[in-house]
Formats: C-alpha cells, structure tokens, sequence
C-alpha cells in the first residue's frame, strides 16, 4: 500500500508539472496584445512592402517604450505572402485563427486586399490598408487609411490638365484591379471634361514588366500629335524600374510627357538613376521632404531604427504611421481589443499626419488627408509643386461611375452600410 500510495503522489506530482508545462505558454501569450504584420518580403512587391513591415516594427517597439497598450506589451507577429495573392488570404487566416493577433497592418495591390477581405470578414478581424487604391469598396472590418481616387488620382489629372494643359492622356497601369477600375474612373472624369475617346490611350501590362522598348515607343508616337500629351501611371512593384529607365533612354522627358505616378515614391527611386526623371510628378498626401517637425521627428526615428541615414520614407510609411496610431487610440478609448468594440470607437478618432495637420478616422472608414504633387528631384526626393490648402475626406464611391453616383458607405447607425444607394434606400452587400 505505501508503494502504491508512493505512486499516486509521484502521478499527481507529474499531472501538475504537465499541466503547468501545457498552461504556462498560454498564461504567457495573454501577456501581450498581437499584431500581424502582412507584407511581402519576396517577390514582386518585396521592392515596396519590406520598409512597410519594418515601420510597423519600428512602430510597435515605440508604443512598448510608451507602456505598451491596455498594460501589455505589443507582440509583432510577422509574415510574409510574398507576392502570392492567394497566400495573403492564408497568411491572414493563420494570423487571426492561430496566433490570434488583434489586428492586421498589411498588404499593397488591391489584389492581396481583395483576397484578405472575405478573410477578415469572417474572422471578422480588423484590416489596416496603407496604400491608394482604386475605391469602390467600403468593408466594416478594413480602415483605409491610403488614399481613395478623389485624394489622388482625381486631383492629380486636375493639376496636369490645368498646369500643364495636357489634352491626350496615356492610362498605363499594371494589369490588375487596382490600375483597371481607377483608369475606368479616370477615363469616366476625361470624358466629362471634354477629352476625346481618341486622345485617350490604355495599357496594361503584367506585374514584373522588363521590357519597355516598345510600348514607350508607342506613348512617344502617341504624343507626337501636336496636342500636349501625359502619362498618368497606375505601374506597380519592380516595373516601375525598367519603365522609367526607359523613359531615359529615348529621351521622353518632362516637359515632351510628363508622367504622374501613383505607386512610385521615395523607396521605388532608391533603386535608379533619377537624374533623365528631373521634372517628372508622383501624386501622394506625403513626402519625405515635407517640412515639419512631426515629419523631421520621424525620419530621424526611421533612421536611428533601420541603422542607415540613407533610407528613405514614403507616403505609405505614413499611412501605416497614421493608422496605428489610430488604432492604439481607438483600443485605449474602448477599453478592449475586441474588434467590434474597436471598430465602433475609431470612428472620428483623430491622429496627427506628418504634413502637419491632424486625421480623421470618417463613417465610411476612410480618413481626410492633404494632396501633395511632386517633381522628381536628380536626388531622389521630392519637390512639392502643388498641394490642397485643406485635407480632403476619403471618397469610398465614386462620383464620376453611373453606378457608383447614388452609394455612400456609413458604418454609424441606423445606415451601418458599406455600400447604400442613396436612391432605393437600400444596402445591397458587397461581392469579393
């Protein structure tokens, strides 16, 4: 009986060592709050996105120096979909089922949203987006915090049409959602302010585009019709690098074709000779040489982080910088990271940008932001040319599509609509 007795306390003994073996990784991981980090760092995108994963990095370790959130300190919890559009969708399932982070700070195409999107929704996670895109959506579980059509693209061809008189138009974008739907847009408003079918030219080419010889030879022919010609250029990833080599190389230069980008900044320039670029435009609501102390204060931090006075910032940089802030905000004002309790309290948060005025977190989970032109420097930077006096609200429909004119998102009562027609008084749910 004492042998058997002595077992029974050996077996018990074990049973609280395996019980604490089992439970003390989970008592531990309650300690933190998690925050996915979702962008590739191989492949196409890898050229835009890694400096977006490390500004979170940077991010989340400035807020632990601060305290943390909630009395827990933040836990990134990397990973990368490099480049592969369905892996996103895996990648942010992992991330909301398995490691249980309380929101996700990630993606660049609209093509890696759209396939993140049914995700977070049935999760029902929280997206923070950080890069323009081509609106006609508006999900009650993504904050985007990168710029709509009428923070970019719309004031972009309105500073080209009316500064530099272009009449004909070359949309040239890579060929996904992202390009098509906003050039669909952007051909909608050249239409409505007079500009002829025929002085409108498209081209879509696949992510990863090397060889550029041919179709810059058709823009320089399509701009030799004695009617001032520009490139408004929806081309993302690595692409950008060859094309605008190219560019150079048959002498097409800012004041024959002016080209504005939209997905090219600070980052893309990094990697090529800007000096056959001098003159040619990026849209964006930031640049690295915005003066200001808010802006002065965060490149300084990126450099003491990343360990290199030679890196850049970017427009997206800030949108990320934006958008955490927000969502600290929002959880502190909530008491909680429960997603629905975060998503209710961010609306009308505010955060400061590095521009130098203050954001605001709207209904159709958008925010105001100022729009800025730039000129491609022979350094790599920017020079403003033009920029709106005030920020402008995020437009998740737009105005210039028959279809899209009546929809309005709200994410307040009693509308609670990502796309309401303003018409039939109904909200008719989205399709992905």
């Amino acid at each position: 009986m004492k042998k058997l007795s002595k077992n029974l306390k050996l077996l018990s003994i074990a049973a609280v060592a395996s019980f604490f073996s089992v439970t003390a990784p989970t008592a531990s991981a309650e300690e933190t709050i998690k925050v996915g980090v979702l962008h590739s760092l191989s492949g196409t995108m890898a050229i835009s996105e890694t400096t977006l994963k490390d500004t979170m990095l940077m991010l989340i370790e400035e807020q632990n120096k601060k305290g943390g959130l909630l009395g827990k300190k933040l836990e990134p919890v990397v990973v990368d979909p490099a480049s592969n559009w369905p892996l996103f969708a895996e990648k942010a399932r992992e991330l909301l089922t398995k490691d249980k982070v309380a929101a996700i700070f990630g993606c660049w195409t609209s093509v890696s949203r759209k396939s993140v999107l049914p995700v977070v929704e049935e999760l029902n996670g929280l997206l923070f987006y950080p890069v323009q895109y081509e609106g006609e959506e508006s999900s009650k579980n993504v904050f985007y915090t990168g710029a709509a059509p009428n923070q970019q693209a719309i004031p972009a061809v309105d500073y080209l049409m009316n500064d530099f008189g272009a009449e004909r138009w070359v949309l040239a974008g890579t060929d996904y959602v992202y390009p098509r739907t906003t050039n669909k847009i952007l051909e909608a408003y050249l239409k409505s302010k007079g500009v002829d079918e025929k002085d409108i030219m498209i081209n879509y080419t696949p992510f990863g585009h090397s060889d550029w010889q041919s179709i810059v030879s058709d823009i320089k022919k399509f701009g030799s019709a004695g009617k001032k010609t520009a490139v408004v250029s929806t081309i993302n990833g690595d692409a950008n690098i060859p094309f605008y080599k190219e560019l150079g190389n048959q002498g097409i230069s800012a004041e024959d074709i002016p080209v504005v980008a939209f997905s090219v900044g600070e980052e893309e320039l990094s990697g090529i000779d800007t000096k056959p670029l001098v003159g040619h435009l990026a849209a964006w609501n930031y640049f690295m040489s915005v003066d200001t102390t808010k802006n002065a204060a965060f490149i300084k931090q990126w450099h003491e982080f990343i360990k290199n006075p030679k890196r850049v910032t970017n427009d997206p940089m800030e949108a990320h910088y934006i958008g955490f802030n927000m969502w600290v905000k929002a959880v502190e004002k909530a008491g909680t990271i429960d997603p629905d309790a975060v998503q209710k309290a961010i609306i009308g948060v505010e955060a400061p940008n590095l521009t130098g005025g203050i954001s605001k977190m709207l209904p159709n989970h958008h925010i105001t932001k100022p729009v800025l032109i730039g000129e491609i420097q022979d350094n790599g930077q920017f020079l403003t040319v033009w920029q709106t006096n005030k920020l402008v609200p995020g437009d998740a429909w737009s105005d210039f599509l028959p279809e899209s004119k009546p929809i309005i998102a709200d994410w307040t009562p009693p509308i609670l609509c990502g796309n309401f027609n303003t018409e039939t008084k109904k909200c008719s749910g989205q399709n992905y």
